[in-house]
């Protein structure tokens, strides 16, 4: 357990948070959430000891340890990522050493009835003793499977780190955080390096982990999933609900409403007391008056609210010009670096006015197809581009692509053509550049500034096909809503490489997995491809294999394995169904509730009559009639797959 009492900390003259007080407990799943620059990633490096505070006081258990992942890490290391992994059993790593050591010299000793010798076997007992207590027996397996679930493949696990970008690196870093089982976990945007069954790996690991997580992140869906409570920073202060991230965007418009309310009561207060002192200051006989208001003005403790930040991206796609039926067709279309095998023999097409999603691991080839249609790369087989088919296009280092050296203005004024040079500003501005910020150089831009003038560019030229590969790194929840706002208006072909599920669900009517070099296809949106996903994966569980460290063969997973899998699927449905029958029965007994309400109504002849007169009384009657109806019959469904589930574990 953590405790936070009456915390402070500057910045720029101004406050941070100011005696701010909460405790984390020990099965905490927090959500920390406020605009940017609220000062949540620092209060994550002061609750991790990286940085102190001005005044306050934080306690944490005795023997706690406390984990902090920060948004971006650099490493210097050499080693292979498994290896890599492995230090975050420094401790285990040094007793298996010493084990070593000690054993061999055991097995040189002859003195066997000497101190030294009992010596000997006493440190070496209580080395494995305690190598047993901290897991040192399971860190390689351990390894392994985090690795994994982060999606690594077994084969990577013997390549050098440095041969790895840096989001791939970061993944290595969570891993170590992950295998040294803090009591605390801080997670500073952990998504951010991760692709969407890597992040359903990690939501699995945080719920079910032992201590308590704090977790500041963009992605709605991975807060909602993982979090029970949303801890806000705002106006130097802390807001805390015992809610997930949706439920607290609800909760924290009723508080608003509340605030502004309570603020305007007493600016027509203040407004009066300053009337009156303004009125009668000069005279005399009202001076007693004129100071007693003086001093209750001093005494008013003044009501602030924080200013909804308005300031993100608006703007509409043009409208797409007419195209071709088919948008584009692949035939036996393959892609190789060198002797590295990306894309294998795809046979695909994209018709027009198709809402298309690109999901899989990094580095199964979704940038590279986006890149192939685009004409960026070359490739081999046929790929068709249909009959007057206009891409714009937004690659994942769009904004790297900038020229550094022209002014914000000049990046968009020199493509623009036609009445387009007139809506430059106009353009700009949609996208937070106005004033003087619209002469800055790219060069000194932030990433989440130049991400946003690479967008600008799309709204230039009129298109039908739009390729974005993940266009919402760097954008906050409000800019990636109206993003998505602007992309639902969209009357083109649309092409989305993302692994923000909250963004993608409702923009897409396809989805591609890139999997082993080939595609497949899912008709619906990206949580029906989950859904069949996890379907196929259970479907599969006979045939999983599992990287061998010892002889780095491949060998079938164990019968325990399988068992220890099976159990853990039928905890989870079981799980599932009984929740889905606890909802159904709450909502069963407020429809009977209700309906009986209404009863009441129509047998009291007073009401009857008021009843009678409403013209929608009876239709009301009806529909809730029917909807417990509907719910009772659904009810009685998940009661005999209830039965049917526990015979069959039987």
């Amino acid at each position: 357990m953590i405790s936070i009492s009456n915390l402070s900390i500057h910045f720029t003259g101004d406050y941070l948070f100011k005696d701010v007080s909460f405790i984390i407990n020990d099965k905490d799943r927090i959500g920390l959430v406020g605009k940017n620059g609220a000062g949540k990633t620092t209060l994550l490096r002061i609750l991790c000891g990286m940085q102190e505070a001005e005044n306050g006081a934080i306690a944490i258990t005795s023997d706690s340890k406390v984990g902090y992942l920060p948004q971006e890490k650099k490493t210097d290391s050499t080693k292979t990522v498994f290896d890599e992994a492995l230090t975050a059993f420094s401790e285990a790593l040094e007793l298996e050493e010493k084990i070593k050591k000690t054993s061999a010299e055991i097995a040189h000793r002859t003195d066997y009835e000497s101190d030294g010798y009992y010596k000997l076997i006493n440190k070496l007992t209580e080395y494995n003793e305690r190598f047993q207590i901290i897991g040192g027996q399971t860190m390689q397996a351990d390894t392994e499977k985090v690795l994994l679930g982060l999606g690594f493949s077994s084969t990577d696990f013997q390549k050098a780190l440095p041969t790895f970008s840096g989001g791939w690196q970061m993944r290595v870093e969570l891993a170590k955080l992950l295998l040294q089982r803090p009591d605390t976990l801080l997670l500073d945007e952990p998504t951010n390096h991760l692709d969407i069954e890597s992040i359903q790996w990690l939501e699995d690991y945080l719920i079910a982990y032992r201590g308590g997580v704090v977790i500041v992140s963009h992605d709605r869906a991975f807060l909602d999933n993982v979090t029970t409570r949303t801890i806000e920073i705002s106006l130097g202060k802390i807001f805390d609900y015992k809610a997930c991230y949706s439920d607290y965007v609800l909760m924290r418009e009723e508080r608003r409403e509340q605030e502004i309310s309570a603020f305007n009561n007493q600016q027509k207060q203040i407004a009066s007391i300053e009337l009156f002192v303004e009125r009668f200051r000069y005279k005399a006989t009202k001076s007693r008056q004129v100071q007693s208001r003086i001093k209750m003005l001093d005494k008013i403790d003044k009501i602030e609210v924080e200013d909804i930040d308005g300031s993100s991206i608006h703007f509409r796609f043009p409208p797409a010009p007419s195209s071709g039926k088919v948008i584009i067709e692949a035939n036996n279309l393959g892609k190789s670096y060198g002797s590295k095998l990306v894309l294998q023999s795809l046979n695909f097409a994209i018709l027009k006015g198709e809402k298309v999603a690109f999901v899989g691991k990094n580095g199964e080839g979704k940038s590279t197809l986006s890149k192939i249609i685009v004409g960026d790369i070359d490739y081999n087989g046929e790929i068709i581009i249909g009959h007057n088919v206009k891409i714009g296009y937004y690659a994942q280092n769009q904004a790297d692509m900038l020229d550094g050296e022209k002014t914000v203005f000049q990046t968009i004024d020199d493509i623009a053509t036609g009445e387009n040079r007139t809506r430059v500003r106009n353009i700009l501005g949609c996208f937070l550049f106005s004033g003087d910020t619209i002469d800055k150089k790219v060069k000194v831009l932030s990433g989440g500034e130049k991400s946003r003038l690479a967008l600008a560019k799309l709204l230039l030229t009129p298109v039908n096909l739009l390729i974005l590969d993940e266009p919402t790194n760097h954008l906050d929840m409000r800019s990636k809503d109206i993003l998505k706002s602007a992309l639902l208006q969209y009357d083109g072909t649309l092409i989305l490489v993302s692994h923000d599920r909250d963004f993608l669900q409702g923009l897409s009517n396809k989805v591609y997995e890139f999997k082993n070099h080939i595609i497949k296809e899912y008709i619906g949106d990206i949580y029906d491809f989950l859904e069949s996903r996890k379907l196929q994966t259970l479907r599969e569980l006979e045939k999983t294999t599992k990287y061998n460290l010892q002889n780095n063969k491949t060998e079938a997973i164990s019968a325990n394995k399988q068992n220890w899998e099976k159990k853990k699927q039928f905890d989870k449905e079981l799980k599932k169904i009984t929740n889905q029958i606890e909802k159904y029965e709450t909502e069963i007994q407020q429809l009977e509730k209700e309906l009986k309400e209404m009863d009441d109504v129509l047998i009291n002849p007073e009401t009857y009559k008021q009843a009678i007169a409403s013209n929608d009384f009876y239709s009301k009657y009806e529909s809730k009639k029917k909807e417990m109806e509907k719910k009772i019959e659904l009810w009685e469904t998940l009661i005999n797959e209830l039965e049917n589930l526990k015979n069959n574990e039987n």
